[in-house]
């Protein structure tokens, strides 16, 4: 409510760093996002081996390969967009090296700008509930999942 209040006083720019803020942690830098609210859309994020709960809403496999040793049951997917997932040639690039995340990122949102269509449904999926993006990574910073959720709050 005083965020609110305040952002009255406050020019667009100003509002704009103060809602980011809300959304990381301090001391923490932007690429490592808090799982809550992006946008007015509630997003979660999970490993795909960890157990589904209740809390994760929609679970929605954000990888372009199924993952290793779960079956659909297991796994719990209520929707696999493979169209979010990046290319085969930029994961192979990045391979998760925390050295290439600026480059990932910035490659992976151009990606993800060819796919309005898919975007626009998981936005959708979002407006209605909690959508978490389910990633089969072993890196919970650096992951296409941690960077579409980014995308996704922009």
């Amino acid at each position: 409510l005083h965020l609110f209040i305040d952002s009255l006083e406050l020019g667009l720019n100003e509002l704009n760093q103060a809602i980011s803020d809300t959304y990381f942690l301090p001391g923490v830098s932007s690429a490592e996002p808090v799982d809550g609210m992006v946008g007015g859309m509630k997003f979660l994020l999970k490993r795909v081996y960890e157990t589904p709960e209740k809390r994760d809403g929609r679970r929605v496999l954000v990888d372009r390969l199924w993952p290793r040793g779960l079956t659909r049951k297991t796994a719990q997917i209520d929707l696999w967009l493979k169209d979010l997932a990046p290319s085969a040639p930029l994961r192979q690039w990045f391979a998760h090296d925390p050295r290439k995340w600026a480059g990932f990122r910035k490659r992976y949102f151009a990606e993800l700008a060819k796919h309005p269509e898919a975007v626009k449904r998981l936005r959708n999926l979002a407006r209605r509930g909690t959508v978490t993006l389910v990633f089969g990574a072993q890196d919970e910073k650096y992951n296409n999942a941690v960077a579409l959720k980014q995308y996704l709050g922009r």
